[in-house]
């Protein structure tokens, strides 16, 4: 029997907070609220054509997703709450595809959200075995232990592993932190918008050698959200939209293989799910990594980003860190691809839960061609998203544009015209009115108790 025709799926909408410091400025509920509507209003939908709901954080209780969605209306639908360490928001877009390809569902709202604590990430359940916690011990039986954080230290053996093997050398991997950090003045949502010179980037504090502060992600705040839709709802209720819908054309969710506990640095960060996680997508897309001009990595540390250079098959093997002293992997005439043209983790910030979204927004704005001073000169027509989380899960998605064309640069009065917010929210980070989010709001099962003081603090904040 052959197996059923799948429905193709498509990112009708995405919307974002601004990724902050986490000081307790805001909370979850707000957080994912704001990206929420942001979404719907650029899908242009009503909370009454969602089907179900998917919520993505690490940090928080059981049903915190149920307390972000009864803001926009208690509709009764189910809504599921995930979670797969910092791969969880890519988890989610996963999760929801898979129902509308098996002609389940036809719209599905998808948020990441997170509020975290300042400075490394904690175990936060001493009581009980971490998930990682026999490949901390292969970690330590082959590296020793040392002080700083866990997670540092394993991008940061990574990453010596492979100077050791292919002659990478410390310059490389803070020069890929420079580029990102270069990237992310051009992107209002980032957490930090400050270029650093590579000396600079060098002589910041060590965390776990090669590794310097501005080569580690911080620990942030924030949201981010999509609405993904079948191609019987484009056809139907948005053909209007199909120049801004955007095909998720190739995805595979992966888990580690025996390799992860073969002495290996590089495997302990997820090289072997990586490749095949790779590898099936683009099976999928058909397309092959040479077509791929724009990418968003999971750059969680610098050393991560090289190593994945290689792992995605953007370099030759081994060769990761010629390609970055070459300048391929940012803009300009020597460039292979440009790599996190948001900045990246390591300067956009790295809320968890929100992080595969936030990837997932920006290459919907790059197809578009509404992403303006980050945009690829020529237009894109293929793009890939990379995100991990240790424990392990590696998700890797393909993205073309619904007609199968370029994103070429679309004018911001262009976008404005045609869009409910009223703006292009690729280069601008506004919030929104009570009236525009009641545009999207349910109409049928609104409840003011459940959204509380959320619309007034926003407007306040605004």
């Amino acid at each position: 029997m052959s197996p059923p025709e799948k429905s193709p799926v498509y990112v009708l909408g995405v919307g974002m907070t601004q990724f902050i410091k986490p000081r307790g400025l805001r909370d979850y509920p707000e957080l994912g609220y704001e990206a929420g509507i942001k979404a719907m209003l650029d899908a242009q939908i009503n909370y009454d054509d969602v089907q179900t709901g998917i919520a993505c954080f690490n940090y928080g209780d059981s049903t915190c997703g149920q307390r972000v969605f009864y803001q926009f209306g208690m509709t009764g639908i189910p809504i599921i709450n995930t979670g797969n360490a910092c791969a969880t928001g890519s988890a989610g877009l996963y999760l929801a595809r898979t129902m509308i390809q098996a002609g389940a569902l036809d719209c599905v709202l998808v948020i990441g959200f997170e509020k975290m604590e300042p400075g490394a990430i904690k175990d936060k359940w001493p009581d009980r075995a971490r998930a990682t916690q026999l490949s901390r011990k292969m970690m330590e039986d082959t590296y020793g232990k040392a002080p700083g954080p866990p997670n540092a230290q394993y991008f940061g053996n990574a990453g010596r592993e492979y100077m050791e093997r292919y002659g990478a050398k410390p310059e490389d991997f803070a020069e890929i932190a420079r580029i990102g950090h270069e990237h992310s003045q051009r992107n209002p949502y980032a957490q930090f918008r400050q270029a650093y010179s590579l000396q600079e980037i060098l002589d910041s504090p060590m965390i776990y050698p090669p590794l310097t502060k501005l080569q580690c992600s911080p620990t942030s705040d924030g949201a981010a959200a999509a609405v993904l839709v079948s191609q019987r709802f484009l056809d139907t209720r948005a053909p209007h939209l199909r120049p801004q819908a955007v095909l998720m054309a190739g995805q595979a969710l992966t888990t580690d293989s025996p390799a992860l506990f073969s002495g290996s640095a590089i495997q302990l960060v997820g090289d072997a799910m990586t490749r095949r996680a790779v590898a099936a997508a683009l099976r999928e897309a058909q397309t092959s990594i040479e077509e791929v001009r724009v990418c968003e990595l999971h750059d969680c540390f610098s050393a991560n980003a090289l190593v994945l250079l290689d792992g995605l098959g953007f370099s030759a093997p081994g060769r990761a860190h010629e390609l970055i002293r070459r300048g391929g992997v940012t803009y300009g005439p020597a460039s292979r691809v440009v790599v996190n043209p948001s900045g990246g983790l390591v300067s956009k910030g790295h809320p968890l839960g929100a992080t595969g979204l936030a990837q997932c927004a920006e290459l919907v704005w790059q197809l578009r061609g509404w992403a303006g001073e980050r945009l690829l000169d020529g237009g894109v027509r293929v793009a890939l998203q990379h995100n991990l989380g240790l424990g392990g899960a590696a998700v890797v998605t393909v993205y073309k544009r619904a007609d199968g064309g370029e994103g070429r640069r679309v004018r911001d009065d262009e976008v404005a015209r045609g869009s409910w917010l009223g703006y292009n929210a690729a280069v601008e980070a506004r919030g929104f009115t009570e009236e525009e989010a009641a545009r999207v709001r349910s109409r049928k099962a609104r409840s003011e108790f459940a959204l509380s003081d959320t619309q007034k603090k926003i407007e306040a904040r605004l």
